[in-house]
């Protein structure tokens, strides 16, 4: 399905609220305004299977533009608002985007990637204009409201987080299909987490990233209402829940962190009883964390495990958890194999890197070398995202770490997940990064950069709150898979969605390992 076909059956139903302004888009609203602009696209001289690329906050015109670019079948690449202005231009150029439009809250990096994005032939802002750009909303505005011909269903190509390396787009290829195909995601959200007409989807992340994306775009394929937060706040998510009888949502750990770690009396006055479905991912939720959400919210919390690029679907609801504790799920759509360095199978509850065995095919745009180190070096022609993990003797899944985190300190492995799901649950952090750092005699040192409730106002402070942590890690954990030093910052690095930029900090730290508060 597609807005269009949903705005036939019920067209003043909410497409789209604004957590904000609460302004609400209808889906007759939002099928017209995506008309208009698959219109403008078309004209512009783009065809199916073009490319463009966009960079704008949670706009109230996000999903026209999704959705106008879809019905175009172009391959569309959300960028994301907080990329420096080299990033953007690196992206914009490399997917090949023939148009590329942005807002006004963006205007200084719209300006600057004019004269180095030259195949961009179709350039639109929202909210104003500066030199080299059109109106969007007096271009697309009077365009035509009626369906182009010849609709086929776009593809979205997204770009890589950079957490562990230059940004790469992953490119899923378009099928050409006829606009409003069926997806194996409408299936999955549909048949595992109950999303449909009467779905009230609160998106708290940034609407570039894959999970909100996609998901937001298959409550409307569904039928049902997605409410857009345009930025997290821990009781604004409550008390949005509250307002709008919120049925389901999808989160990251570091919000259910946030959320926790409110005060009772805040947290606990705001009425989360409409909420059928917690969807989590992203990340490795720690386990005293998701039991306390379990606690909260009762068995509605759902977790699954996959990337960008599609190739696997793990997955698992509370019952199946509370069972299996720490477990990101079963494969649904791909079966798990566990692969030493060699690329042969370990035995069960040893952990290796994670490949998917499946029928979907990916690749990396541009770069195929990237591309070639994702696939089963036996070629069997398994594909990985370069996690770590083991399976159980039930075959579920439990993630270690990323590939690229793991420390090496005097010929030992240690996954520096472990330590952090461990200090985030301490009272007085709010945050946690856990990697390796040089050391002369090892190799490598477990490091730690810690969020406080409170920063310390001194060096004394300092040391007395680091001592505090590396006891509570070493009651859970072997001393050396703890923190050997801890740092303290008043925030650390982290992606709108969740995501840690841990990358950030390691260079950070390799280039200079001295303290610093």
């Amino acid at each position: 399905m597609f807005p269009g076909a949903i705005a036939q059956e019920a067209p003043d139903r909410p497409a789209v609220i604004m957590a904000t302004t609460g302004q609400v888009i209808t889906f007759a609203q939002l099928d017209a305004a995506a008309n208009r602009l698959s219109h403008v696209l078309r004209e512009a001289g783009l065809v199916a299977g073009d490319h463009i690329a966009f960079c704008l906050e949670n706009h109230p015109r996000y999903f026209e533009i999704l959705w106008g670019c879809h019905y175009a079948g172009l391959i569309y690449t959300a960028c994301s608002s907080r990329l420096t202005t080299d990033e953007l231009n690196y992206i914009i150029n490399d997917c090949g985007a023939k148009a590329f439009i942005t807002s006004k809250y963006k205007t200084e990096q719209a300006q600057q990637v004019v004269a180095t994005t030259p195949n961009v032939g179709l350039r639109l802002m929202l909210d104003g204009v500066i030199d080299k750009y059109d109106s969007y909303e007096q271009v697309v505005d009077k365009a035509l409201a009626t369906p182009i011909d010849n609709r086929v269903d776009g593809v979205d190509m997204l770009y890589s987080s950079g957490t562990t390396g230059r940004p790469k787009g992953i490119k899923l290829g378009l099928s050409m299909s006829p606009l409003g195909s069926p997806t194996s995601l409408s299936a999955l959200c549909g048949m595992l987490f109950g999303i449909d007409k009467d779905a009230i989807y609160l998106s708290p992340a940034p609407l570039y990233h894959a999970a909100p994306l996609r998901f937001t775009m298959t409550t409307h394929r569904l039928g049902g209402t997605a409410i857009i937060m345009e930025h997290f706040d821990p009781e604004e998510y409550l008390r949005l829940v509250q307002k709008h009888k919120v049925t389901h949502s999808q989160l990251v750990p570091t919000m259910f962190v946030r959320m926790l770690k409110l005060d009772d009396e805040l947290r606990t006055k705001y009425d989360t009883s409409s909420l059928k479905c917690a969807i989590h991912a992203a990340a490795p939720c720690p386990i005293e964390v998701k039991k306390k959400m379990i606690g909260w919210w009762g068995p509605i919390i759902h977790e699954y495990y996959a990337g960008s690029e599609g190739n696997g679907f793990v997955y698992c609801n509370s019952e199946q958890w509370l069972a299996h504790p720490g477990t990101v799920g079963v494969a649904i759509n791909a079966t798990v194999h566990i692969c030493g360095d060699d690329g042969q199978e370990l035995p069960i509850n040893e952990s290796g890197t994670v490949y998917f065995e499946s029928k979907v095919d990916f690749e990396y745009h541009n770069d195929p070398e990237k591309t070639k180190s994702s696939r089963d070096p036996l070629g069997r022609g398994w594909t990985t995202l370069g996690d770590v993990g083991y399976l159980d003797q039930d075959n579920f899944l439990y993630l270690t770490d990323r590939k690229a985190f793991m420390i090496i300190s005097g010929g030992v492995n240690i996954y520096p997940q472990e330590s952090e799901n461990v200090l985030i649950n301490h009272p007085k952090v709010v945050d946690v990064a856990v990697f390796g750092i040089p050391n002369d005699e090892f190799g490598e040192e477990v490091k730690a950069v810690v969020q406080p409730v409170t920063m310390p106002k001194n060096q004394a402070e300092a040391d007395q709150l680091e001592a505090e942590l590396k006891n509570f890690c070493r009651e859970t954990l072997a001393a050396l898979k703890c923190p050997r030093s801890i740092d303290f910052r008043a925030e650390l690095p982290r992606h709108p969605t969740g995501k840690l930029y841990k990358r950030l900090l390691k260079d950070e730290y390799w280039k200079n390992s001295g303290r610093a508060i």
